[in-house]
């Protein structure tokens, strides 16, 4: 009970903080009359200047999105063949969720299914955890899947996942971290994007499970948020993003790109990369849905994202010909608008901090607040738009209480990945390598409930 009173007040209070700054920003801007200052026309003209390439891309995706549906059905109409699966699950120190990981990918119950687990080292109870539940299964015997085990010395994720290739039999490779809970009908929903064979990669559906915290509820809307988008980039068969989370590829798509990249830490961004630069097609199934735990605490947050930044950095550097290419093989959308604006992006990051303060003080001194007026507007209105159309809207109920103060949750993860990005620079300059970190899984994804719907 009093663990339950707790996590309320932790939710409540900070939540009632931004309703105060938001209602508060919603009175001035009702109540405060514009006073022209000079010089106020340069910093307008300036600022819009700088955001509208993104706001260009943001817009453009906005108005694509709708389209997802109506081109996915015309998709469908070219019904893909009962591929074999494999599904691999890297594990180092994952005894927490492992166990629920494994059950959840063996009751999606796919006809022609090989799941197989990678134990990358692990000193915790890891190894005694899967090797019980492969004894259970198969003493069982009654299920299609084969469930296999192969434990390893430490070596990193990426040479697991290429050992683990090795042993693969399946046509269509599917990754899930052992932190997460596939949903009954990921893995028909994410094969169905396979009707193409020029289709390489797909990336399913990553929803954060833990909703315990203020800080896991910011990575839900987040991720609810960001994976909108993908909806766009998969019309033009351009997800150049696909996390290892819930991620899906051809087999020879794999051995013919040589495995997965064992220098980049982010070895999902750099496959999926790759596979474009290659010249296959990536999409997205928005309705293959897998729950995964995000961070709870702050400090491994930061570090988590300083992973992902650094690692989408490196991939960047490594396929840098696919920028502006002119290559028949390589997509226009993803080469002249996707990457580069996903540069810009992080060169607007790096100056955020000068601009927000001039944004602030500009408002503050001109009663201008129209401008923040219009954010605020905007993106309550795309979220709670996501919120009503995602696959598993009753899941994401609890973001209801959070979309007027949308925009506040977004500049603190903005700060979050700012700081990854100055870590990430600097590694880069000095050389520096990014060891594998992991943070303390606590669990928190014992509620879900998967029904496929």
């Amino acid at each position: 009970m009093k663990r339950v009173v707790k996590e309320n007040l932790e939710i409540v209070v900070p939540l009632s903080l931004l309703y105060c700054i938001t209602f508060g920003t919603l009175y001035l801007a009702a109540t405060q009359v514009y006073q022209p200052v000079a010089g106020h026309a340069l910093v307008r003209k300036t600022m819009l200047v700088l955001l509208f390439p993104l706001l260009v891309k943001y817009v453009f995706q906005l108005f694509c999105s709708p389209l997802y549906s109506v081109v996915e059905r015309f998709r469908r109409k070219h019904t893909a063949h009962a591929y074999s699966v494999s599904v691999l699950i890297p594990a180092w120190n994952e005894e927490v969720g492992i166990e629920r990981t494994i059950r959840s990918v063996l009751n999606t119950n796919y006809a022609r299914l090989e799941v197989i687990v990678i134990n990358d080292g692990s000193t915790d109870g890891t190894h005694d955890i899967v090797t019980g539940l492969v004894d259970e299964h198969e003493r069982a015997g009654s299920s299609n899947a084969s469930l296999k085990y192969l434990n390893l010395s430490n070596g990193g994720k990426a040479r697991a996942m290429n050992r683990a290739l090795k042993h693969a039999t399946g046509e269509i490779i599917i990754t899930i971290d052992a932190d997460s809970v596939m949903d009954l009908h990921a893995i028909d929903n994410i094969l169905r994007r396979f009707n193409d064979p020029e289709v390489g990669g797909v990336a399913g559906n990553v929803v954060v499970g833990n909703r315990r915290k203020p800080i896991e509820w910011m990575q839900q809307m987040e991720y609810l948020y960001g994976f909108f988008f993908k909806r766009t980039d998969s019309l033009f068969n351009s997800v150049y993003i696909i996390g290892g989370a819930a991620a899906a590829y051809r087999k020879d798509a794999l051995d013919k790109a040589g495995g997965f990249d064992h220098e980049i830490i982010t070895e999902d961004i750099e496959m999926s990369t790759r596979l474009l630069s290659l010249g296959y097609k990536t999409r997205y199934a928005a309705d293959a849905v897998v729950y995964t735990e995000g961070p709870s605490d702050f400090k491994s947050l930061c570090n988590q994202r300083l992973r992902w930044k650094h690692g989408r950095m490196l991939t960047f550097l490594k396929h840098r010909k696919l920028f502006f290419s002119m290559q028949p093989e390589h997509n226009p959308y993803l080469s002249f608008f996707l990457l580069p604006l996903a540069v810009y992006a992080e060169f607007l990051l790096l100056t955020e901090a000068v601009m927000l303060s001039t944004f602030v003080i500009y408002t503050v001194f001109t009663c201008d607040y129209l401008p923040l007026v219009l954010v605020i507007t905007l993106l309550s209105a795309v979220i709670g738009i996501q919120i009503l159309t995602d696959s598993k809207m009753r899941f994401h109920r609890n973001l209801i209480f959070f979309v007027p103060v949308a925009w506040l949750v977004f500049y603190a993860m903005d700060m979050i990945e700012f700081q990854a990005l100055i870590r990430s620079l600097r590694r880069l300059v000095t050389r520096r390598e990014l060891k594998w970190q992991k943070w303390v899984r606590v669990g928190g994804l014992e509620d879900i409930v998967v029904d496929g719907k």
